[in-house]
């Protein structure tokens, strides 16, 4: 009982600080999209991305180190821990110059990037860029502090600084953008909110935790264990750059015009991806703490059984998206942007389902230090992705690089099951069958209400509201059907 309490505490907290997240990824594009000038919001779009790639030079030593506390606490090793978290902060905060000096050189080739930004604007771009990007680079070791209330199990302490920073900045930008001002001032107030967040969280890390940093405890021998497992997380998140860090790059490089929409429809699909990844992260410490205990088959049971959830999520959260594509931008964004956005947003979400079904499973594998047998499939999803956005792209424009997200998606998913899952079995004990029937396959089938719908969006129209709520109805009976059914067949076996 214990075990589940702090579980859905943590997945609550994640669900808070995601939620928050994706209530300014929607509402914050709607009021910036009619205050700004298209290609000036077109402009910020490719800052924000393009300064997001700090972020990347974490090499994954925040998951490392909520790992290695949950185990460490587990243990009661108080040495290994602070070790952890002291080799951690020095390489994040040697990553952190990198990655300045990297953004001073992307800032100079900025016109040469995107040679169709206007060139009036590229001074600011510049700007901009520096500075947001900067103060992204700036924050990277305070993955360090996050990842020790990860594994303490204390998410709502990092969901309070994060969802009320993002906040606080979304007001500021839109008080800043119905005032007319800059992209650079713009850059200056997310600046100094993500500044200010960095202190909060070390000031929490030193009052509410005992990790400490010792000069001393910064180890070869710790950083070479965690070089070792984070090589995998970064051979990761590399390919997670390829898949998702790239698109809007490519937009703005072969269909400026169309970036507006890619963006908007991405924002949409970020949201749904943002709760998914909030409600499953919580897994990780306790699946940490099964793999230290040796239970192979307890991480296996909890892979199926939080499959099974994810894909009912994102059947209840991404298929009413989908049906409504064409209202929801007409209703969030106007008239303007209805006709490129929604078939954008309709093959971005479809790519993303397909992904995000995996996510459990992912998390399983991080938790359990397995990410290391299975880096073929991620570099091979990535690669697929980015060359088929590439040749689609040049072709196709925003459309193209769309459907290469989609292709990406399908090719990571084939990875899993016909790759990983023969790989990890030993230590992820679980039978394939198992997970496309009892995961994937049942709950999908519980959509089919919805699913029946999507004719309507093919169509450029949407559904009477009669049909979508006995659609809804339909599903919702059908789901509790299922989980209900998973609950007697647990209580059975055991």
């Amino acid at each position: 009982m214990e075990v589940r309490w702090r579980l859905a505490k943590n997945a609550t907290a994640n669900l808070v600080r995601g939620g928050t997240a994706g209530v300014v990824a929607i509402f914050l594009p709607a009021v910036l999209v009619r205050h700004m000038d298209k290609m000036e919001y077109a402009v910020w779009v490719l800052v924000l991305q393009v300064a997001a790639y700090s972020s990347y030079l974490d090499f994954g030593l925040q998951t490392a180190v909520g790992r290695y506390v949950a185990i460490a606490n587990e243990r009661h090793d108080t040495h290994q821990r602070d070790s952890v978290f002291s080799t951690a902060l020095v390489g994040l905060s040697i990553a952190s110059l990198i990655a300045v000096l990297l953004l001073v050189g992307v800032a100079c080739a900025t016109g040469i990037l995107f040679p169709k930004v206007p060139v009036s604007l590229l001074p600011s771009m510049r700007g901009a860029l520096l500075i947001v990007g900067s103060s992204i680079a700036l924050g990277l070791p305070s993955s360090a502090w996050s990842g020790v209330f990860i594994g303490m199990q204390r998410n709502e302490l990092i969901a309070a600084v994060m969802g009320s920073s993002k906040l606080i900045s979304a007001i500021a930008l839109i008080v800043a953008a119905l005032h007319g001002a800059s992209i650079v001032t713009m850059a200056v107030i997310v600046a100094m909110v993500n500044l200010a967040s960095y202190g909060s969280l070390y000031l929490m890390v030193r009052y509410f935790s005992e990790t400490r940093f010792r000069l001393e405890l910064v180890q070869k021998s710790m950083a070479r264990e965690l070089f070792n497992y984070c090589f995998s997380l970064m051979i990761w998140s590399f390919s997670t750059l390829l898949i998702t860090g790239l698109d809007l790059l490519f937009v703005g490089h072969f269909d400026l015009e169309a970036l507006v929409p890619y963006a908007l429809a991405t924002s949409l699909v970020t949201f749904i991806a943002g709760v998914q990844t909030a409600v499953f992260g919580a897994m990780m410490p306790h699946a940490a703490v099964l793999h230290a205990r040796g239970d192979a088959v307890a991480l296996g049971n909890m892979v199926i059984s939080t499959t099974r959830l994810a894909v009912t999520l994102l059947s209840l959260t991404g298929l009413p998206l989908l049906i409504y594509s064409s209202s929801v931008f007409r209703i969030w964004v106007g008239h303007q942007y209805v006709s490129q956005g929604h078939m954008l947003l309709v093959v971005l979400m479809a790519a993303n389902i397909i992904r995000l079904t995996g996510t459990p499973y992912s998390i399983v594998l991080v938790a359990s230090g397995q990410q290391k047998l299975v880096t073929l499939s991620p570099l091979l999803e990535g690669l697929t992705n980015l060359l088929a956005s590439i040749v689609l792209g040049v072709r196709y424009g925003a459309g193209g690089v769309a459907a290469g997200t989609l292709i990406g998606g399908v090719v990571g998913m084939l990875g899993h099951v016909i790759y990983n899952m023969p790989r990890t079995h030993k230590e992820v004990t679980f039978g394939i069958g198992t997970f496309l029937i009892s995961g994937f396959c049942i709950p999908a089938l519980t959509g089919i209400p919805l699913i029946a719908l999507l004719i309507y969006p093919f169509k450029g129209t949407s559904p009477p509201p009669q049909a979508f709520a006995l659609a809804c109805g339909l599903t919702l009976v059908l789901v509790a059907g299922n989980l209900s059914r998973s609950e007697i067949r647990k209580h059975t076996s055991t």
